[in-house]
């Protein structure tokens, strides 16, 4: 119970502080002194004491996705090895779970933003949607080849990759940690896919989706976007940390897996420009080609010997 705790704890407070570390990793690169690392933290406060403003075009759908969205989140993430290297809940095809959860709260996000009546944030929801049609796909495929591999269904494949595959298991570890990599950029709207700092409509994503949400609502889906980056970051981090360690050692290790993740995604931020939107879906198609790399291997040493 104890440890249940601390996970959960862990969940709810450390995306405040891995986008602080983003927005600190940005400013460094850019030469300035930038925010406090507290700072969403503080912009969270912020919108959960301004009022919510509702328009007279939009349902109950837009209403009730914020919570939606972050309930989603908070359910994915019991599947997900977090601070103790083991899942709250350990089911066989947790990853399947864990995927359409996500993708539950993506669906409610698309037509609440259709649900607006605004042309631009119809404009978003499609390209979200064609991105999650290449996105979810290829997290099936590597996932689904991981679990052929370790004969294990569960996120507890991720850290049996070597002993199964002890030629090849270190490419295939470097092939999942790329897939997740853009899948984190993918599903956190960053760039070189997104730009959430941008206030251009017509290249806008994510952003434009939730232009007509403001006060708790615009706090929660902020919250909510930041736990499903750190659910992608402790994936990574649980295939970088070997099984087996003892918690004074595996938990600083996960800690700093999210400190570096975190940096690199502020330094990509930092050293190149947004994708034009006709490149954005050869990037992300970039995820599709390391997710079937990783089957042809695990093909291959399954029935290549």
């Amino acid at each position: 119970m104890t440890i249940t705790i601390i996970n959960l704890l862990i969940l709810l407070t450390i995306p405040f502080f891995m986008m602080g570390i983003i927005k600190k990793t940005k400013a460094f690169w850019a030469g300035r002194k930038g925010v406090s690392i507290l700072q969403p933290f503080y912009d969270f406060l912020r919108l959960m004491n301004k009022e919510t403003v509702y328009s007279e075009t939009t349902s109950w759908v837009f209403k009730l996705t914020p919570m939606i969205m972050f309930s989603t989140v908070i359910f994915a993430a019991l599947f997900i090895p977090l601070l103790t290297g083991e899942a709250i809940i350990n089911v066989p095809f947790s990853f399947v779970i864990f995927s359409y959860t996500l993708s539950l709260g993506k669906f409610f996000s698309l037509i609440s933003a259709l649900d607006t009546g605004s042309s631009f944030e119809g404009m978003g929801a499609s390209r979200e949607a064609c991105f999650s049609t290449i996105v979810e796909p290829a997290f099936f495929i590597a996932m689904g080849s991981v679990a052929a591999l370790t004969k294990v269904n569960s996120f507890d494949n991720l850290k049996m990759i070597a002993e199964n595959a002890p030629v090849y298991g270190i490419l295939i570890i470097a092939l999942l940690i790329i897939t997740l990599f853009i899948m984190l950029l993918i599903e956190g709207c960053r760039v070189p896919v997104d730009d959430p700092a941008t206030h251009l409509e017509l290249t806008m994503i994510h952003e434009v989706m939730i232009l007509d949400n403001s006060g708790a609502d615009l706090g929660f889906i902020s919250w909510s976007s930041a736990i499903k980056m750190f659910l992608f970051e402790a994936l990574i981090a649980s295939l970088i940390i070997p099984k087996g360690l003892a918690p004074v050692i595996s938990i600083p290790l996960f800690l700093g897996a999210i400190l570096l993740l975190s940096v690199m995604v502020g330094t990509i931020e930092a050293i190149t420009a947004r994708f034009r939107m006709t490149h954005v879906f050869e990037f992300v198609f970039i995820m599709s080609i390391t997710a079937l790399l990783i089957l042809t291997l695990v093909t291959y040493g399954i029935y290549g010997n």
